[in-house]
């Protein structure tokens, strides 16, 4: 039954891209350019950057919150590609970075949901920056083993 899911998954992504893997890739990148833009309105709501991001705060509440869902919309398939079809693996030093760190993805984000879903048990200011900040690290060093590491020694294109 996996084969079959893994199989559909494929010829789904492949009607798009080239490749599951450049799918993966690509989908990737455009979590982590959302990521940028989470870093950047929430920034902006705690008060910094507003030269750099005018936007009020309302506007920038909205972008933040539609950017992260998108962002973890596009996520879901690159999950999905690398824990059925790929799996956890360590041949070299880039592939066991990239599989540690894609191991702990979803648990800052469910971190990150639980401290925002219950504010009133007033956390510590610096505890949502702190996870807010620890997603785009994970995000960008699972950007950085595979997605660069494709474009650059694979394939740039779809």
């Amino acid at each position: 039954m996996l084969a079959d899911v893994s199989t559909r998954y494929s010829d789904l992504v492949e009607s798009v891209f080239s490749s599951a893997i450049a799918g993966k890739a690509w989908l990737a990148t455009g979590a982590l350019v959302l990521a940028v833009v989470q870093v950047l309105t929430a920034s902006r709501m705690w008060g910094k950057l507003e030269r750099v991001v005018p936007l009020s705060f309302g506007t920038s509440r909205r972008i933040h919150r539609w950017s992260g869902r998108i962002a973890l919309l596009l996520t879901l398939p690159v999950f999905f590609h690398c824990v059925t079809i790929l799996g956890f693996q360590t041949p070299d030093a880039r592939v066991a970075v990239h599989s540690i760190a894609g191991s702990f993805v979803y648990g800052v984000v469910a971190a990150k949901l639980l401290v925002i879903r219950h504010r009133s048990r007033n956390y510590a200011p610096w505890v949502l920056p702190l996870l807010g900040g620890s997603l785009a690290a994970v995000l960008t060093t699972l950007w950085l083993t595979s997605s660069l590491w494709y474009f650059t020694n694979v394939r740039f294109g779809f």
